[in-house]
């Protein structure tokens, strides 16, 4: 397992390499001049020349690329060309909301989709079966807006007033505001990802349950309960995994549409906000961040198939 690991963090090494140097280049071979980019039409020669000294960009390209990739190295992302503070100050408040919801969310999905998606297979062919597949169309099949702006109306302002209707509080200020600002928002991502998680969960368990060992265990005399949760849910997991991870990536790289229902102060809503200002400092960093978040939870994928199916040997 311990080689495995570091086998597997030594490949996310060139990954990484080349997502830098794709982020690099991004600014770098763009048409026209890259102070000019960024500082829009009405800039004058002064904030060109600014721009240009502070990102060196008046040194050859092989300098420029050493100069950001010792400064990634050490923790500097850069400084914001809009609001001129270093980006890790900038990415830092943000990310308590977005973990937050996507922990809440991912639990929240969890528990409820992985026994409906269970108890689907179990009973397949039934009207619980086909209850759970429609619940699961309907949460794909309507938006996360949707589903959002009517929770705030019926939770949040008439006819029941439970829970403030946007915002976000620091758990550090206490359990309760922060319960009650983070429901809403879990709730509505909860709604999609329990469709997803409980209809791959009802497939896997499908396939799992026609199996030999199933029968077998089954011929022993072993309980139904026993049957399905230690002989069938464990080998059905590995794909359920899988979509529970990428879905975990996703949030926590962040959810723009739920953060601007909800006025949360997340990842993807900073990310918007540098793209449509030209922002390209935090643009970058923001890709950076992103694509270490997606190969951290697929290495954290990996290490829970062995840990769940024994017959998968690295």
């Amino acid at each position: 397992m311990i080689g495995y690991l570091i086998r597997r963090i030594l490949a996310a090494i060139p990954v990484m390499g080349v997502v830098a140097l794709f982020v690099f280049l991004l600014l770098r071979l763009t048409p026209g001049d890259p102070a000019a980019i960024l500082a829009g039409d009405n800039a004058t020669p002064e904030q060109l020349d600014r721009i240009r000294t502070s990102l060196g960009l008046n040194e050859p390209i092989y300098i420029q690329f050493y100069t950001w990739v010792a400064k990634l190295l050490h923790g500097d992302l850069g400084v914001s060309l809009i609001s001129n503070k270093p980006i890790l100050e900038m990415i830092g408040p943000r990310l308590e909301p977005s973990i937050s919801v996507a922990l809440a969310t991912i639990i929240l999905s969890i528990l409820v989709a992985v026994p409906l998606g269970v108890i689907a297979a179990w009973k397949h062919g039934t009207w619980i079966d086909r209850c759970v597949m429609g619940l699961s169309v309907l949460g794909f099949s309507v938006p996360v807006f949707v589903i959002g702006y009517v929770l705030i109306q019926v939770f949040a302002i008439y006819p029941f007033r439970w829970v403030p209707v946007q915002g976000f509080k620091s758990i550090s200020a206490g359990f309760g505001p922060f319960f009650e600002r983070i429901i809403l928002p879990t709730c509505t991502l909860s709604f999609i990802y329990v469709a997803l998680i409980a209809r791959m969960t009802r497939a896997s368990m499908l396939d799992v349950l026609g199996e030999d060992y199933v029968r077998t265990a089954r011929a022993k005399g072993i309980g139904e309960t026993g049957v399905l949760l230690r002989h069938a849910l464990r080998n059905a997991a590995v794909p359920v995994i899988t979509v529970i991870g990428s879905g975990f990536a996703l949030l926590i790289s962040g959810v723009v549409v739920t953060e601007s229902v909800f006025n949360l102060p997340g990842i993807g809503r900073l990310t918007v906000d540098a793209v449509l200002a030209r922002d390209y400092p935090v643009i970058q960093a923001m890709i950076l961040l992103t694509s270490g978040i997606y190969v951290g939870v697929n290495l954290l994928i990996d290490v829970a198939y062995t840990l769940l199916d024994p017959r998968i040997r690295y």
